[in-house]
């Protein structure tokens, strides 16, 4: 028994994609289950074992060029039927509701995330030379891309990047798959000044302690600005004294 045709009827049978991951624990569980010998010979199939098993499964049901074909998007597995057979499976199954196409400013704001993540806003409108408040929302809210952490620059504004779902939307195994796009690489964008911080390497420091620290630095070693302080009015002490006196 082969490695591909187990696979073949897992995912015949499964009601939704499958990771390489997913797949192994299938068939670690049903070997743990199983008294048959033969399932027990798949126990520890890697990962990489089974991806090349799907990838040739996938080149031979092109080749058969079948109604249905096998596919990657986003990381997982699944059969996928022909578009060109779409007429009769509605008419079967209906139709579900898809959400509404992405406008054009929506797919260029899309398209900068994609190629040049993680992006803030700022470095998004550089680009695109308009306000994309409204898009990136929109993007937001329809879960194609999402806020995955903040850049280490003035403000600490938002940086975005791709979703699963992104490639999902638009049919990709991975991201590797995005065509080429070498001009919206690289297109310069002005990068805002980096946040001071108390020591190279560590996170920015308070506002005090970096004004502790830039006035350590003109300060003699081992003073304090109290220090410094309690010295100046001790030399104005004797003229104030002078002066009262006359």
């Amino acid at each position: 028994m082969e490695l591909k045709f187990i696979l073949e009827a897992i995912l015949f049978s499964s009601q939704k994609p499958l990771t390489p991951r997913e797949l192994r624990d299938v068939l670690a569980t049903t070997a743990g289950q199983s008294e048959e010998e033969a399932p027990k010979a798949f126990r520890k199939a890697k990962e990489e074992d089974i991806v090349a098993a799907l990838e040739t499964l996938q080149q031979e049901h092109e080749a058969a060029a079948r109604s249905f074909r096998l596919t990657c998007v986003a990381g997982a597995w699944q059969f996928v039927s022909q578009s060109e057979y779409a007429p009769w499976l509605i008419a079967l199954v209906g139709q579900k509701p898809r959400p509404p196409r992405l406008s054009q400013p929506a797919l260029e704001t899309m398209a900068i995330i994609a190629y040049r993540q993680p992006i803030t806003r700022a470095e998004i409108e550089q680009i695109r030379g308009v306000a994309v408040d409204g898009v990136v929302q929109t993007l937001l809210e329809r879960g194609l891309i999402e806020q995955s952490g903040r850049a280490e620059v003035s403000g600490r504004p938002a940086l975005y990047s791709t979703t699963p779902q992104f490639l999902e939307y638009f049919g990709l195994r991975s991201l590797e798959d995005l065509p080429a796009a070498d001009e919206l690489r690289k297109i310069v964008v002005k990068k805002p000044e980096e946040l001071l911080t108390a020591d190279p390497g560590l996170a920015t420091a308070p506002p005090d302690e970096l004004a502790q620290k830039d006035l350590g630095a003109v300060l003699p070693e081992n003073q304090t600005e109290s220090d410094k302080t309690t010295e100046v009015g001790a030399e104005s002490q004797p003229e104030e004294t002078n002066r009262l006196a006359t």
